[in-house]
């Protein structure tokens, strides 16, 4: 790790950090806290996706369901109308709506091999965005003279790299620049997120093994062709158990840097809190 000791951390003047775990446990609202301080960058994978790297994917998705109105194609055709995503560190909307669920077409549902394809070019945005963080160090130091980083990273981090290979490229690079920090939530955690994910299902990414495994499962229990699938049900389905293989691939990753817990995480309210709470991880791994 970067940092030695607690001590070490708390004496840096340019302390570094990624936070990753689970959605919902406490990484954005850490960052923003941090951000408000003043003297923290907050880097922000999933803005970075659907900016830089899916940005135009969005844009033209907006862009093909706008053709399907007669009004607004013709606006379109003669430039008299600008579509674009206004997507935010808080509002990712655009993203998720452009990932989208497999299923069927009359309730909102994207054919598989359709969404298969929208869930590659999720894997390639996030892995290169991922790759950025230390071009955005830079930035922040050399542009902003922010002393302090922090890298907010997707709950899908652990789908995209291989936390068992010491030489995985992107556990590597964050590895040597930042303290890795894992937000770990516990069984009641867990169950208020499938319960929150019950209510309002969001579209999210899967690892290509885990996606294909389950969406055959999904079919064989209850019965179903492709075209005949409820998108909504599928990923509430699907839910829990992404969860369940996310754990211990999260474990694994922080194997490399720190373990917090999402209820120390919740008694966190300032930057002091923070450098403490990070200190005594740290002291905790020794």
């Amino acid at each position: 790790m970067i940092y030695g000791s607690g001590g070490e951390w708390l004496g840096s003047g340019a302390k570094r950090i990624v936070l990753f775990g689970m959605s919902g446990l406490g990484k954005t609202y850490l960052a923003n806290m941090l951000r408000e301080a003043g003297d923290w960058f907050h880097y922000s994978v999933d803005y970075r996706i659907g900016t830089r790297y899916m940005g135009e994917f969005i844009a033209d998705n907006f862009k093909r369901e706008a053709m399907k109105v007669p009004f607004l194609r013709d606006l379109l055709l003669s430039d008299s109308v600008y579509i674009a995503s206004n997507i935010t560190f808080d509002n990712l909307a655009p993203l998720s709506t452009y990932l989208g669920k497999p299923g069927s077409p009359s309730r909102g549902g994207l054919p598989f091999d359709e969404y298969c394809l929208r869930q590659n070019q999720h894997r390639r945005a996030e892995i290169a965005a991922l790759l950025d963080t230390r071009h955005f160090m830079d930035r922040a130091r050399d542009i902003y003279a922010i002393p302090h980083f922090v890298c907010d990273s997707g709950g899908s981090i652990c789908e995209v790299v291989d936390p068992d290979d010491p030489a995985d490229p992107v556990l590597s690079a964050l590895e040597r620049d930042l303290l890795m920090v894992w937000i770990k939530g516990s069984d009641a955690h867990t169950a208020e997120l499938v319960r929150r994910f019950d209510k309002a299902p969001k579209p999210m990414y899967y690892q290509p093994e885990f996606l294909e495994k389950a969406w055959v499962a999904y079919r064989v229990e209850k019965g179903l062709e492709a075209a005949q699938v409820n998108p909504d049900d599928f990923i509430r389905w699907t839910y829990a158990r992404a969860l369940a293989h996310r754990q211990p691939r999260y474990q694994a990753m922080a194997r490399r840097g720190v373990t917090v817990l999402a209820e120390e995480v919740a008694e966190v309210r300032s930057p002091a809190d923070f450098d403490a709470l990070i200190a005594r991880a740290i002291d905790r791994k020794e």
